[in-house]
């Protein structure tokens, strides 16, 4: 028996369509079914669910349209209702009940609005409400999109404090190269560092159905796995695959949880888009990775990108390796001007003093 209590189903276009122009039911009956299953068994369920868009093109006609954020957003706006009332439907045949939440960048990296979304998620499964989410990309611009549902599944395991993550793909899962040019490529059944794999080729998605191929998914797997949640890169296709995955059987590409979950504070630093990089010195990293200990002014190299104080930046060393994301006590005219100098130095530098760190050990999450 396993020990997952809350789990984040992340579906695909590929595997809600089937590789079709339009939503193959069947399939979506087939995981309707598993997520009910579950939730009997008092598990929640979280499903991050893509195909807006894909569906908005098909109740349309696919019209020609010019490849514009207006045009995408046209077909999210029509596509998301529909998508969303199948769900219902489907939901509805097992007793469940299904609220939607619609989430932008803006949501997770504001603090007060991350404690809101996630206060939010927490009523609906106290209710036994199955939240079904989805960027709003009927609203959202390139500043404040998320990128992707994989991306977007990664922060939603942040966000919800969730034990495992399931990525349904239209991939059996990671491969040691690309299976459809390669016979002899074999299955990663389980990735316990990013390092293991920096050698794998992975091609970019062909589908032209979604937004994300394999390496988006690996980026997103190891974001969630470092908050605390087993990942699982799986085929949709599969017989049974939620319930294979939930008991741990030998299925897809497992990426274990890293085994001290992050903060709950720590977990929204990494939820939110670096606003800038600074650099160090060896003699700083080493203080930082190894030792445990906050950021001096004294250890920074160089200042790059406009960011405020408060906000998150990515600390690097001197090979351009990202050590840490933080958030930063000093913006970046002010970090520029005390690089290097002494803390004791700050006040008479800059005629105001926010501590004598340039990036507190507590606002800081190592990468390593």
């Amino acid at each position: 028996m396993t020990n997952y209590k809350r789990i984040i189903i992340k579906i695909g276009t590929s595997v809600l369509t089937s590789g079709s122009p339009q939503l193959d039911r069947p399939k979506m009956i087939n995981i309707v079914s598993e997520c009910a299953e579950l939730h009997k068994q008092g598990v929640e369920i979280i499903v991050v669910s893509s195909g807006a868009v894909a569906v908005g093109k098909h109740r349309l006609g696919f019209p020609e349209l010019p490849g514009t954020m207006a045009s995408k957003q046209l077909f999210a706006a029509v596509g998301q209702s529909r998508l969303m009332h199948v769900w219902e439907q489907l939901f509805e045949i097992y007793g469940l009940q299904v609220g939607q939440i619609l989430l932008t960048r803006s949501d997770i990296e504001g603090r007060s609005r991350y404690l809101y979304a996630r206060e939010t998620l927490n009523a609906l499964l106290a209710q036994g409400v199955i939240p079904i989410i989805n960027e709003n990309d009927a609203v959202a611009t390139e500043e404040i999109k998320l990128g992707d549902n994989d991306n977007l599944s990664a922060m939603v395991a942040m966000l919800a404090d969730a034990d495992l993550l399931i990525m349904l793909t239209d991939q059996p899962g990671l491969f040691t190269s690309d299976p459809t040019k390669n016979p002899d490529a074999k299955l990663i059944e389980e990735v316990n560092s990013i390092d293991e794999i920096m050698d794998v080729e992975i091609s970019p998605s062909e589908s032209g159905l979604g937004t994300g191929g394999m390496l988006t998914k690996l980026k997103a797997a190891d974001y969630a796995r470092r908050s605390g949640a087993d990942v699982v890169i799986a085929a949709g296709a599969a017989s049974n695959v939620i319930s294979r995955v939930f008991q741990k059987d030998s299925v897809g590409t497992r990426f274990p949880a890293i085994s001290t979950p992050l903060e709950r504070r720590k977990r929204w630093i990494l939820a939110r888009a670096s606003a800038g990089k600074i650099f160090i010195d060896s003699g700083a990293a080493q203080a930082l990775v190894k030792n445990g200990r906050s950021l001096l002014s004294a250890g920074v190299l160089k200042v790059e990108g406009q960011f405020k104080r408060g906000e998150t930046i990515s600390i690097l060393n001197q090979n351009n390796e990202e050590l840490a994301r933080a958030i930063a006590k000093y913006n970046n005219e002010d970090l520029d001007k005390i690089k290097g100098k002494q803390s004791d130095e700050i006040t008479e530098i800059l005629g105001y003093f926010y501590g004598a760190v340039a990036v507190h050990r507590n606002d800081l999450i190592l990468l390593g």
